[in-house]
């Protein structure tokens, strides 16, 4: 089954978009992006997100949000290559580790660093919580990093292929290295070599200049800066003028 004319609504800058656009370039599938920052989702987002999240897949079959729905939906769409092993046992673990970095890594890596460093200042021009940064980046972070350390192979991805768990890992960190985060390779060995090998596939350097660019330039100018620079940037956008804070 193919999909036809897919649109990814949300920033470059987010590891669940990210993690979607990854899975999108590693099946080889077009698409192009309304890089829009959820924050300033107009109301039409809201009626395509009810949650005001980032992405939201369209297509001719509808709009789909949440990003592990959305890579469930690419892979039986586009089931080559396979992003998830045949055996039943390994497709569970590969989903535990996904909701782990989805939910927990997003938790430490972007409400409480990413958010203190780069969302605060550029969308509500706050300072950051100096207290729960330093928290997250002492206390929470090498604890999740000495919990991969115990699952991760000493070499080779997770489950001896490239699956959406050795994406959706590798996305978080991205972000965390936005935050000046960054995996201490003698206490962290296996993690940082597998991080490392991940952020080096064309399917994630093909993302990074396009996200150097968001973060550098105003977020009301995101559209036409990655536009005028050649990214597959839709004509139409889901974004407003000014944000809006989530319920």
């Amino acid at each position: 089954m193919n999909c036809c004319t897919i649109k990814i609504v949300g920033s470059y800058l987010s590891p669940y978009v990210r993690k979607v656009l990854v899975c999108l370039e590693e099946k080889g599938v077009a698409y192009e992006v309304d890089p829009i920052v959820p924050f300033y989702g107009n109301d039409q987002f809201k009626q395509i997100s009810p949650l005001r999240r980032i992405p939201v897949l369209i297509d001719d079959n509808g709009a789909i949000s949440d990003s592990s729905v959305i890579c469930e939906y690419l892979e039986e769409c586009y089931p080559t290559p396979a992003l998830l092993p045949g055996d039943p046992a390994a497709r569970a673990k590969v989903r535990w580790l996904e909701e782990y970095a989805d939910s927990h890594m997003g938790d430490v890596f972007i409400w409480r660093m990413y958010n203190e460093v780069i969302i605060k200042k550029y969308v509500w021009l706050q300072e950051p919580n100096l207290e729960v940064l330093s928290h997250a980046k002492n206390k929470e972070a090498p604890e999740i990093l000495d919990y991969l350390e115990s699952v991760v192979p000493a070499a080779g991805f997770i489950f001896g292929q490239l699956t959406i768990a050795d994406i959706a890992l590798a996305c978080f960190f991205r972000n965390a290295l936005f935050a000046g985060f960054q995996i201490d390779a003698k206490r962290w060995p296996k993690v940082q070599q597998l991080v490392s090998t991940l952020l080096q596939r064309p399917s994630f350097t093909k993302l990074q200049r396009w996200e150097d660019l968001s973060l550098k330039t105003p977020i009301a100018a995101h559209h036409q800066a990655l536009k005028s620079a050649g990214a597959p940037i839709s004509n139409d956008s889901y974004g407003g003028p000014t944000p809006i804070r989530a319920n």
